[in-house]
């Protein structure tokens, strides 16, 4: 764990966040869910940058966000595949640098057609609960996949954490389903 508090941290992946993942553009930009915008953020600036993505997870551990704190450890974090991989295992291994074990768990997009034909990876089968991971909530469309899948599976899921909110419906659309959603930013933050 790092020697700074976690609003240090908070606050230097916010400054990281300013510098790499927010861009304003006067043409607006498609976002995964359809609609358009001209904020954009780009999260995969974080999350597939080893140094960035350790202070994310440092962040996301160290107890600022409440679901985390008031349930101390998750038993499982995971969300659907690719936001949420790499914030999943990192916050496992951040976990695990604590002695303490948390299973990252991937839900596919599809169903694999081959093989097991499984919609969840890891050990899945070992665990009650998951704190649902995102990198970015707007409609809340890919979480709430992500959401029922593990919900199918008979995974408990009442919390769930991103890194960003933008603020338009996804946290109150996912709470309207059972799940109150922590992020670490609102797209208000940045402007």
């Amino acid at each position: 764990m790092s020697t700074k508090n976690p609003i240090e941290m908070k606050n230097e992946l916010f400054q990281i966040m300013k510098q790499y993942v927010y861009r304003y553009a006067d043409v607006p930009f498609t976002l995964a869910s359809g609609k358009e915008s001209n904020h954009y953020f780009n999260c995969k600036e974080i999350t597939l940058h080893p140094d960035r993505l350790k202070l994310l997870c440092q962040v996301f551990v160290s107890g600022l966000i409440p679901s985390i704190r008031t349930n101390l450890q998750p038993e499982s974090v995971g969300g659907l595949t690719l936001g949420a991989d790499p914030i999943s295992y990192g916050i496992a291994l951040e976990y695990s640098n604590q002695n303490k074990l948390v299973y990252p768990l991937v839900v596919r997009k599809e169903t694999k057609d081959h093989g097991t034909k499984k919609k969840i990876e890891g050990f899945f089968q070992n665990v009650k609960s998951c704190l649902v991971v995102d990198d970015v909530i707007t409609t809340g469309g890919s979480t709430w996949k992500a959401i029922e899948a593990l919900r199918e599976s008979e995974i408990q899921i009442t919390d769930g954490i991103c890194i960003l909110d933008r603020e338009e419906g996804g946290y109150e659309f996912l709470e309207s389903k059972g799940v109150r959603m922590y992020s670490l930013f609102k797209k208000s933050d940045f402007f």
